[in-house]
């Protein structure tokens, strides 16, 4: 039995043609809002981060054995043999940061990120900016040639990160060694609600989530590893939240280490 006929009507005699704008969006609320914000907080995050880092003072509270994370760990020669849990083995010389180790990892599992990707490709290079919004651009190539292709890399950043992690886990436990006893104070509040915050992004990124419920036919024959991406895919819905989350915390927790070793106030304590 033959299928039945087209209507003519249905059958469109030539493809129609793409509408002729010549404005570059017809959209009327403020779509430029939110890349001009992403610019603004990304290029002061990483104004701060960068003096911070190059700064090589404050970062040790020796009383309380607080570390700032963005001199963790600590390798450098010039570090104080208190604050480097791991050796000395980078010169003390003014561009070299003190925790020159950990810190291109970080920023390499920061650009790569999938999130991260999105903000400054909108952001900076305006590939588009916004939603039916068209960007400057004459063509597209997509993440095909150098410098995109190293994209490719945040697989291996995320095991960086993974391993830096643990090393700001240790920190933020270390510091509750006050003197020779336990000690605790409101710096260890903030490092680990700091770790808390750098776990759940780490833990939230979609190499992660590929890495634990990746190449799986038959999830009910794997009950441990489908939990365990449940969990990842839950966090992984707010990746973009902490995201920012984890630059906050970040600065807040390098800026107390920093008050609190220079003098500029005292710590709270509750013991020790």
């Amino acid at each position: 039995m033959s299928a039945p006929p087209i209507p003519p009507a249905a059958v469109s005699p030539e493809p129609r043609a793409r509408a002729k704008i010549n404005v570059r969006t017809l959209r009327t609320d403020r779509w430029w809002l939110t890349p001009l914000l992403t610019v603004l907080g990304l290029v002061a995050w990483v104004a701060y981060a960068t003096v911070r880092a190059f700064m090589q003072k404050y970062y040790w509270v020796d009383d309380y054995h607080y570390l700032t994370p963005f001199y963790s760990p600590c390798v450098s020669n010039g570090c104080v043999p208190e604050a480097a849990h791991f050796g000395r083995v980078l010169p003390d010389v003014w561009f070299i940061p003190y925790a020159a180790l950990s810190l291109p990892f970080l920023l390499l599992f920061r650009l790569t990120c999938y999130y991260y990707r999105k903000a400054y490709y909108r952001s900076f290079w305006l590939s588009p900016p916004a939603c039916a919004v068209s960007e400057p651009h004459t063509k597209y190539t997509g993440e095909t040639r150098f410098p995109l292709l190293g994209q490719n890399l945040h697989r291996y950043a995320f095991y960086a990160a993974f391993l830096i992690s643990l090393i700001n886990t240790f920190d933020a436990l270390a510091a509750f060694r006050s003197g020779d006893g336990f000690g605790f104070g409101l710096g260890n509040v903030i490092l680990l609600a700091n770790v808390v915050a750098l776990w759940a992004y780490t833990l939230s990124c979609h190499s992660c989530r590929h890495i634990v419920g990746g190449r799986l036919k038959h999830f009910s024959k794997h009950p441990v590893r489908y939990r365990a991406w449940t969990f990842v895919s839950r966090l992984n819905g707010k990746h973009q939240e902490l995201a920012w989350l984890t630059l906050g915390t970040l600065a807040f927790t390098d800026f107390y280490v920093m008050a609190i070793s220079a003098g500029w106030f005292s710590d709270l304590r509750f013991v020790g």
